[in-house]
């Protein structure tokens, strides 16, 4: 058994021009929900991020959002979610949505989507956390992300010893197995102690 029970989702506010964003969010939001997996993101209603919650609670998931106060209106504020945590400000947002999930995940989204994802990806490089960092490369939406760490590597800007750890997947199918995997086991329950006859 692995620690994972609650994934945070980066992905945008919008639905994007491709139909399979969309319709990866959906999946994704289903395939966690079925698999007992709880869902803690943005908070958001419309786009990708709409589409993720309720995908995951129309499968049973268990939903967090978390929304600073002023993008409430903004990114329309999903009423139904499970549980609602409205922050002062973005800093703080991120920090519950860290705390708050066992690994993360970005799918197709704008600028808001890249910095949570590489702060996430720079946090693990220095060793804040080992929770796993998926990126969903959904009809390669990723590439030139993943060709510019490429670069950087070979470029001598990601040194031995510090090299940048994620996943990729490039279906929504692959997102929930990979992190699965990569999650890590559950430490075991110690045995009790056994009582000395002579204290009995």
């Amino acid at each position: 058994m692995t620690q994972l029970s609650s994934i945070c989702v980066y992905c945008g506010s919008s639905a994007g021009d491709d139909p399979i964003y969309a319709e990866s969010a959906e999946r994704l939001g289903t395939t966690m929900g079925e698999a007992g997996l709880g869902l803690v993101y943005g908070g958001g209603a419309i786009g990708l991020m709409g589409i993720t919650a309720r995908s995951v609670m129309a499968a049973g998931g268990h939903v967090i959002g978390i929304i600073p106060q002023f993008l409430k209106e903004r990114e329309v504020m999903l009423e139904t979610a499970h549980e609602l945590v409205v922050t002062e400000d973005m800093h703080e947002r991120k920090r519950i949505m860290f705390e708050r999930a066992d690994a993360f995940v970005a799918l197709p989204g704008g600028i808001g989507t890249l910095e949570e994802l590489v702060e996430m990806m720079t946090w693990a490089q220095l060793g804040q956390h080992r929770k796993p960092v998926l990126i969903a490369n959904i009809n390669g939406f990723w590439d030139p992300l993943i060709a510019l760490l490429r670069h950087m590597a070979d470029a001598g800007f990601i040194r031995n010893g510090f090299e940048v750890s994620y996943l990729v997947a490039n279906t929504a199918e692959e997102i929930v197995p990979k992190l699965l995997a990569a999650a890590p086991a559950k430490p075991a329950p110690h045995a009790a102690e056994p009582i000395p006859i002579a204290d009995l």
